[in-house]
């Protein structure tokens, strides 16, 4: 299947979509074509918005709130989806994520399995369950968003490192696996993002970006937007580093 055909036989789940990079990513997939599911775990008003934005725009899109971290949640989403949209997941944007910074000997058990739980095992059960209908479709575009953090380490983020590293490492694994069904896993890494998260940190940051500058989310989503594409398909088990040349 190609990927022009199957934005009429598919949708694309994109998780932590309210806002950021999930927001910029939900509404770039609907501009191509593809019928997104916009997931939320709190800001049902935010991910309203950003549903509306699409439809504004000529597409179609749903807003469905889901904790990622929770075991339900695969069900929970896939029982949405498919009563609103009625299509197999052929797209999945495995973007939630959380933080729960301190030092090592500062961290709690509660920090480390939120962050792990949101991060990487939330993934782990949502591409289990979207690979099985891209398996049988023959077609699948996974893309994974980790973070430079994930390939270099930071002090105060063992957990949120390790989560994404451990991302990027599933998402290497996974693509191995998938190839020859025409399913394609990648990741993204992000740098320095202009995001809610980074508000108030950006003048100490630009610093050591050699760009000078902060990303965008819109930047973050043209890259997926690119590995969702047609001309993305014999691309895989890559990480696609965003990020200003900072880990150059």
């Amino acid at each position: 299947m190609e990927a022009a055909a199957a934005t009429d036989r598919g949708c694309a789940l994109v998780t932590g979509a309210s806002r950021g990079i999930g927001a910029a990513v939900a509404r770039g997939l609907a501009a191509d074509g593809w019928a997104v599911a916009v997931n939320y775990r709190e800001s049902a008003a935010a991910a309203g918005a950003v549903v509306d934005g699409i439809r504004a725009a000529g597409g179609e899109a749903v807003a469905i709130g889901a904790d990622v971290a929770s075991p339900t949640a695969p069900d929970e989403l896939w029982s949405e989806i498919d009563r609103e949209l009625g299509r197999p997941v052929l797209v999945l944007v495995n973007n939630a994520a959380a933080l729960g910074d301190a030092l090592l000997t500062d961290m709690d058990d509660a920090d480390w399995q939120r962050v792990i739980d949101t991060n990487l095992t939330a993934a782990f059960r949502l591409s289990r369950r979207a690979l099985e209908q891209m398996g049988k479709a023959r077609f699948g575009r996974v893309v994974n968003i980790a973070s430079i953090i994930g390939l270099r380490g930071n002090p105060g983020q063992a957990n949120y490192a390790a989560s994404k590293a451990g991302l990027i490492g599933f998402t290497k694994s996974v693509a191995v696996e998938y190839a020859r069904r025409s399913v394609t896993v990648n990741a993204i890494a992000p740098g320095v993002v202009e995001t809610e998260s980074t508000h108030g940190r950006l003048p100490a940051m630009r610093a050591a970006i050699p760009a000078g500058r902060a990303g965008t989310p819109e930047e973050v989503a043209a890259c997926a937007r690119f590995l969702v594409s047609p001309q993305a398909g014999y691309v895989t088990g890559t990480v696609l580093t965003v990020d200003g040349g900072l880990t150059a």
